[in-house]
């Protein structure tokens, strides 16, 4: 069935029936009106390649590597929350199909699977783990050695969510994990045989990196009271030099929209920033992650890996995203759309379409080689600029 489907779109449609309405809502949702959801996908389309002929098209490579790590395309798994409720053990599948593809996968804070879940799962194969700091320090400097226990490789550190954005479909569906046993969610599950089954088969149905990990968080109720209180309004760079000694490795920082933002960055001594609004899901009418990209390359690129999300659901985004300065782009509703439709093989299939899209769309523009890709492969007037 999986040859079957050549488009993301194909793979959203499916996930969307296959999935309970509040954890596809959760993933295919912005804040607000998702203005900026929205225009971080749109704005891709708006950018033209220039078509090139009678190039030899031969021996292409897509192979490059982000923070010194070689990778098979410039892409890496992004880290999503509640991935375990797109479909059972959904952190551990998406690892496996990453590892199999030759990317990262970087696994979220807010996971089902737990750090040490997915390192099991993955015979220890390297990842990289993205950290939200809580108000409980300790807590954090656990998590960050069990980042490390966990054969980590990069902690890519959240920067954006130091208070929640308002997402009106989380509100209205009640999103919990696992989801309450209301009336509605439960005639919902009802039409979602195959996602009941497999979650009636794992054990893993909560925050697994949280639960049980910090002094009286055992149940749901109090983890729901725990997390409300300890996203950190006061987080600040200081913080940031704070986790980089105590982690030690890769750093990457996510949430760059701002150039000021950007050189602070760089000044810091991370590896790599990320340029993301979170997929739209926190400032509504923030500019898109591909709009702010090329300011942001132009000031720091020269310090600085920079990378981007947001809005990617083809191959060609990830070719107009390099064109612009990527060095690496992340997918995150790309993947999950795979996952809930069809578990691992969904991943790989979306993984798949993305390489392929990729690969076809570098040769029609002149290049054999991902790493000559540049500006020249766009159309003038059709793309960003600073």
């Amino acid at each position: 069935m999986t040859s079957t489907i050549t488009h993301i779109e194909e793979l959203r449609k499916l996930a969307k029936r296959r999935v309970p309405r509040m954890f596809y809502d959760y993933a295919d949702s912005g804040s607000w009106t998702e203005s900026t959801y929205r225009a971080n996908e749109e704005d891709f389309q708006k950018i033209l390649f220039r078509q090139r002929i009678l190039i030899n098209m031969e021996n292409r490579s897509t192979a490059t590597t982000m923070v010194d790590v070689p990778v098979s395309m410039p892409v890496a798994i992004a880290p999503t929350g509640l991935t375990g409720m797109q479909h059972a053990d959904g952190e551990i599948l998406a690892a496996r199909a990453a590892k199999e593809f030759g990317i990262p996968f970087t696994l979220s804070t807010m996971s089902i699977c737990s750090l040490e879940d997915v390192a099991k799962a993955t015979n220890r194969h390297p990842f990289w783990f993205q950290l939200y700091v809580m108000k409980d320090r300790d807590f954090i400097e656990r998590l960050i050695d069990r980042a490390k226990a966990a054969n980590c490789s990069a902690l890519v550190l959240t920067l954006d969510l130091q208070i929640l954005g308002q997402r009106h479909k989380d509100i209205k569906n009640g999103l919990s994990a696992p989801p309450k046993l209301t009336i509605a969610n439960m005639l919902n599950i009802a039409t979602k045989p195959r996602w009941a089954r497999g979650m009636l088969k794992t054990k893993r149905r909560s925050f697994g990196n949280i639960v049980g990990h910090v002094d009286g968080v055992t149940d749901m109720s109090r983890l729901s009271e725990w997390t409300a209180s300890q996203f950190d309004p006061a987080l600040s760079w200081d913080d940031v030099e704070w986790i980089k000694k105590r982690w030690g490795g890769k750093l990457i920082l996510k949430g760059i929209m701002d150039v000021d933002d950007a050189r602070l960055a760089a000044d810091s001594g991370a590896d790599a920033l990320i340029v993301s609004n979170h997929g739209g899901r926190q400032l509504d009418g923030a500019e898109s992650s591909i709009h702010a990209l090329p300011a942001i390359v132009d000031a720091v690129g020269d310090r600085i890996e920079v990378h981007m999300d947001g809005g990617i659901r083809s191959g060609q985004d990830v070719l107009k995203a390099r064109a612009l300065g990527a060095k690496g782009c992340y997918i995150g509703r790309a993947f999950l759309y795979g996952l809930g439709a069809m578990g691992q093989a969904g991943v790989t299939r979306a993984l798949e379409i993305i390489h392929n899209e990729l690969d076809l769309s570098m040769a029609f523009c002149g290049h054999t080689d991902i790493e000559t890709v540049d500006r020249n492969i766009l159309l003038p007037g059709t793309y960003p600029t600073a």
